[in-house]
């Protein structure tokens, strides 16, 4: 399923041609008969939606997904049989209770897995944690800007997690979400990010300090450990994405794609923040790789 971009954009249109009518003298009926259009589109919006929506029927996954999984998804790869099967069963629930939009682009397997994937990755080892806070992915081909616009410029964006209008709404570049599992040069991983996004959300705040993930005896030793390591990207000295050096939620996200991407780089190179995320993530990727033959 896909919708066309111009819809989404041009509710943010509508707002703003709201604001400027505003700020022009008018009576009060007048301004009560403008202000009225965006609650009435978008109780059209919920209504049809809701119509048209229907139970996702997801199936047993294939030799042809799994073997997939195993060719670009390195954490699943690396997982014991049994820990394979509950992987793809949570992947399955995660695709029967949450939508895939494609917006002006289509949605294939493909990228239905690696977004289910990306949404499993963190919480592997937290038995039965949903993501309550997320009904729908919706999918762009290419990068957006802050308005959500594909086109024009600025369009640096490749993911965001929803607010507002957009609450429990993850907006992802289809680009990005494919070679975040595709290109193995670097540590990033967009869709994998997002999704952190969400888990650090879970406490209502998204600040880099996930209370769900993490024990109260390591905020200090985390909080301490984000202004270090920004510090060293602020003074080069880092191989950190810098996007991370932004603020503490940034960092999270970043060192979490370093974390799951390039677990044995990250060890070498960060020992210390390597083993907080593990006991943040109660997992140690690097313990998890099958004995070589």
């Amino acid at each position: 399923m896909w919708l066309c971009g111009q819809q989404i954009a041009s509710s943010f249109l509508l707002a703003k041609t709201i604001f400027v009518a505003l700020t022009l003298p008018m009576d009060q009926t007048t301004i009560l008969i403008i202000t009225a259009i965006p609650a009435f589109l978008f109780l059209l919006f919920v209504i049809f939606r809701k119509k048209g929506a229907r139970p996702r029927i997801i199936h047993p996954f294939s030799d042809e997904d799994r073997a997939l999984l195993n060719e670009h998804v390195d954490v699943y790869r690396e997982l014991s049989d049994e820990k394979q099967v509950e992987f793809e069963n949570r992947m399955q629930h995660f695709l029967s209770t949450t939508r895939v939009t494609g917006v002006n682009t289509e949605v294939e397997k493909l990228d239905e897995l690696f977004i289910a994937a990306s949404a499993i990755i963190p919480i592997l080892n937290f038995p039965g944690w949903q993501y309550m806070n997320l009904n729908e992915v919706l999918l762009y081909p290419g990068s957006f800007n802050e308005e959500f616009s594909q086109e024009g410029a600025e369009r640096s964006r490749l993911g965001v997690i929803g607010d507002g209008p957009y609450q429990n709404i993850m907006i992802l570049s289809k680009d990005a979400l494919r070679q975040g599992f595709m290109n193995k040069s670097v540590p990033h991983n967009t869709a994998i990010h997002e999704f952190v996004h969400l888990i650090d959300k879970t406490d209502g705040a998204v600040d880099g300090v996930p209370e769900f993930l993490m024990s109260k005896q390591y905020v200090l030793p985390w909080l301490n450990m984000i202004r270090q390591k920004i510090e060293e990207i602020h003074q080069n000295e880092s191989d950190i994405n810098p996007y991370g050096a932004t603020n503490q939620a940034e960092f999270l996200a970043v060192a979490s794609e370093y974390f799951f991407e390039r677990p044995d780089l990250l060890q070498e190179k960060h020992p210390e923040l390597y083993s907080l995320l593990s006991k943040m993530f109660r997992s140690q990727p690097e313990e998890n790789s099958l004995p070589q033959t």
